[in-house]
């Protein structure tokens, strides 16, 4: 399975906003600093995802982001299919009438690709963005010993 960065940027974004957005909007350029995202980037990929009511946006001196779902609602698959559009439509149960056509061998391998997509679409619907951001304060954690005097 192939993921864009466009995809990969708005799961940073959705996992910084749940990391830091529970109290006050998040400003664009602070995840783009954070996450280190191009912010011209960050912005179409906000922007899509707030179509797409994942996210909402408040203007102003103290405006910024939020997620709109709670971060244990919202899963990779979610965010994958508003970012990369419909990855996970070929992921269908029984046989078409197409497919009744089609060689044995591709028939064959046919099922194996559809078992591999819908094993992809259960891990990825599974992980959700408050599991990333627990791992990412256990990352920042490490990274950054807290030393007391």
């Amino acid at each position: 399975m192939k993921v864009s960065r466009r995809a990969t940027y708005g799961i940073l974004a959705a996992i910084d906003l749940a990391m830091n957005g529970s109290e006050v909007p998040v400003q664009a350029r602070a995840i783009a600093r954070r996450q280190v995202i191009p912010i011209k980037f960050l912005e179409q990929v906000l922007h899509t995802m707030k179509k797409a009511g994942l996210i909402d946006s408040q203007r102003g001196a103290q405006g910024g982001y939020r997620l709109l779902k709670e971060p244990s609602a919202l899963s990779i698959a979610d965010l994958l299919e508003v970012l990369d559009g419909p990855v996970f439509d070929h992921v269908v149960n029984g046989t078409s009438i197409l497919e009744r056509r089609l060689p044995k061998q591709e028939l064959l391998l046919g099922q194996v690709w559809k078992q591999v997509a819908q094993a992809e679409h259960d891990v990825l619907q599974r992980i959700t963005i408050d599991e990333l951001a627990g791992r990412q304060r256990a990352i920042e954690a490490r990274h950054n010993p807290m030393y007391h005097i």
